[in-house]
């Protein structure tokens, strides 16, 4: 396997197997980019990194978790609802007209405006035809430190999905839900190749250099686990740079059916990654590894409570 770094407005580093000769191989982009105060101009600019890695050869193109906009759910402020858009709306019709034309797949983090009161933290997936795939309403909402997404999102009611795409089967998962392997499980079940999870997280203020290690660490190997124990190919795209009191770490990844890295961006800069997946490899590691054989799912209705009551000692 090789990697090279090829010229772009930034930066681009670009994945490929030796040999793809005779392999069924889908061509991912990732988009790690900085978010600005005006949703236009970020809106812009996401096109235009999308153009590129259309050039490079990306053929499924994921950006990070609501890039219109800088990462709002720093406070709760009403004012930020007027960064939300309905779906279709013109973030999802500006995308739509780049991948009819570029005969792309785009999948867009959106702050959707539902109804009056109703919002989500929704992706969508944009077909090569330009049409809309399927979208996915994030389940998990955190509300954390500069995290309070409770105050903006309800939790998402379309459940785990796959959508069916011109270059593979997608799931589309976002942030928080990186962290609950159920949420990979039932994706990956309903058919999924690819698990794209958009995202938005960094280091809180004044942390120290070895939490921030641990974070990072927890956060790239729950994510690998993802990927071996469902044999599928997980894509994390972060954003990056600071924004009010967070620093988002980038990092941006893609790894394999075994839960190798094969290919990763830096913490600091605007980057587009191009990696070749071989989606042969999918079959190969579930034919050594049938996880998905050999679950007990006739024992796993208790995955179904909050918590399980310990059993009582009492005969």
């Amino acid at each position: 396997m090789k990697a090279r770094v090829t010229p772009c407005s930034q930066a681009a580093l670009v994945y490929s197997p030796l040999d793809m000769a005779g392999k069924n191989i889908v061509t991912v982009g990732l988009i790690q980019m900085s978010c600005g105060p005006e949703p236009e101009a970020n809106l812009k600019k996401a096109i235009g990194r999308i153009g590129e890695a259309a050039k490079k050869g990306a053929r499924i193109i994921c950006l990070p978790e609501l890039f219109r906009s800088q990462y709002f759910c720093q406070s709760e402020d009403i004012k930020n609802f007027k960064l939300a858009e309905t779906i279709p709306g013109p973030s999802i019709e500006a995308l739509s007209k780049v991948a009819r034309q570029k005969k792309i797949v785009i999948v867009a983090s959106i702050f959707e405006k539902r109804t009056a009161g109703i919002y989500h933290n929704t992706a969508v997936v944009i077909d090569a035809n330009g049409k809309i795939a399927g979208k996915y309403r994030k389940m998990h909402i955190p509300d954390d430190p500069l995290y309070y997404e409770k105050f903006y999102f309800t939790p998402g009611d379309l459940g785990f999905q796959t959508h069916e795409t011109k270059y593979g089967k997608i799931g589309a998962l976002v942030c928080w839900d990186q962290w609950f392997p159920e949420a990979a499980r039932l994706t990956a079940l309903s058919g999924a190749q690819f698990l794209f999870y958009p995202t938005a997280i960094g280091w809180l203020p004044n942390e120290k250099p070895e939490v921030r290690r641990a974070q990072h660490s927890a956060w790239e190997t729950i994510q690998r686990a993802h990927a071996i124990a469902n044999g599928v190919y997980v894509a994390v795209v972060n954003r990056v740079g600071r924004e009010g009191q967070l620093n988002f770490w980038g990092q941006s990844f893609v790894a394999d059916p075994f839960g190798r890295i094969i290919a990763k961006v830096s913490s600091d800069k605007e980057e587009i990654l191009i990696v070749d997946c071989d989606t042969d490899q999918i079959d190969e590691t579930r034919q050594n590894w049938p996880f998905l054989r050999d679950r007990r799912i006739d024992f796993y209705s208790a995955l179904a409570y909050r918590f399980v009551e310990p059993a009582s000692s009492e005969r």
